[in-house]
């Protein structure tokens, strides 16, 4: 940018200067003319005057009118007027507007005063639109040139997240058959059928958790759910793992509220709310969720009672690698908003925050 803005501005004194002089051309051009009119007006009958008449028959850029003192026009040359009927309109203003670019030059032809108004050629014209023109070009290809490193950052951006989550998928894999198979050792054993059902949980937990890794990237299927339900779901599930002060509610006018979702990428998005929720309260607070229904789409608020984001951070916080966490690697909310804004359709965004009180993020899925 700051190259185009020096190349724009060594352009505009470079075509500055030709202007002038081309102008100042323009103006010899027309003395040499007005005496060249003055010498056929009192030349004698039988004096040669080829080189006069040539003078004004090579003219053909610079537009002249020759004028009385009573503004009454005498003479015309390269101004179009043929088959116009406001010729004599035209000529008026044109009279106002070639006075406006240069002082008239005076011309005596013994019998009265007369007066020469001319104004630029096509060509200065044309010199002097041509940096704006350039300017313009310029800021069509940075334009587009800003645009394309843009969509070619959010690709790689895109592609770092998919190969970092199926890798993560993949790497979860063998050490899950591994210890699904010790558990079905230990399940011969009926001493251990306590331990074995909580580890069993745990290890639907990391299944579901690698089976949401496996997704991102590739295009889920969408099935109808009741979101009331998914959502009740995962406000029990992170109750029981919340801080004992902490309390995580569920409002809702509807019971059943149908839409096409993938379920557990849409409760990983519930879950990296609530828990950032979690993280920005000091062990104690609260989290309502609410859904509401409308007939063209369905709003889903996460509440919380925490730190708040400060509002210089707001446009920040979607950032992949953006983290206020001592320990983090800034990607959740980064994929939660992938997840709903790619695969759902719908939107992720915060939609109120104050530092101090608390911050609610929005989910809106289209119907």
């Amino acid at each position: 940018m700051l190259a185009a803005l020096g190349i724009v501005t060594a352009s505009l004194v470079y075509t500055n200067k030709l202007a002038k002089k081309l102008e100042r051309e323009e103006k010899k051009k027309m003395v040499q003319l007005v005496r060249a009119i003055k010498t056929l007006n009192e030349a004698p009958y039988n004096q040669d005057l080829s080189f006069m008449n040539q003078l004004l028959e090579e003219n053909t850029t610079v537009p002249f009118i020759i004028a009385s003192g009573q503004q009454t026009v005498q003479y015309v040359a390269n101004i179009d007027t043929v088959g116009k009927r406001d010729g004599q309109q035209l000529l008026e203003q044109k009279l106002k507007e070639f006075s406006e670019e240069h002082p008239p030059i005076v011309i005596d032809f013994g019998f009265g005063t007369s007066y020469v108004y001319y104004g630029d050629s096509y060509l200065l014209k044309q010199l002097r639109y041509f940096p704006y023109v350039q300017l313009g070009i310029i800021s069509l290809f940075l334009i587009v040139a800003l645009i394309a490193l843009s969509a070619a950052h959010r690709s790689i951006q895109n592609q770092v997240w998919v190969g970092l989550s199926k890798e993560t998928a993949h790497q979860l894999g063998t050490p899950l058959s591994s210890i699904e198979a010790w558990l079905e050792l230990l399940k011969d054993h009926e001493e251990n059928k306590e331990a074995v059902e909580e580890m069993q949980k745990d290890l639907d937990r990391l299944k579901l958790v690698a089976d949401r890794f496996s997704k991102v990237g590739s295009s889920p299927q969408l099935e109808e759910e009741n979101l009331v339900t998914r959502v009740e779901s995962m406000v029990h599930y992170m109750q029981k793992r919340a801080p004992s002060k902490v309390k995580i509610t569920i409002d809702t006018d509807e019971p059943e509220i149908p839409v096409y979702i993938s379920g557990p990428l849409f409760d990983w998005v519930l879950e990296n709310l609530m828990r950032n929720a979690l993280d920005a309260m000091d062990g104690k607070g609260s989290i309502a969720v609410k859904v509401v229904n409308t007939p063209q789409q369905v709003f889903v608020d996460v509440q919380d009672t925490g730190k708040g984001i400060a509002k210089h951070q707001i446009k920040k916080v979607f950032n992949p690698g953006f983290t206020t966490k001592k320990r983090g690697w800034g990607l959740g909310l980064s994929l939660s908003r992938r997840i709903i804004e790619k695969y759902h359709h719908g939107s992720l965004f915060v939609k109120s925050s104050e530092v101090g009180k608390g911050t609610t993020f929005r989910i809106i899925l289209r119907r």
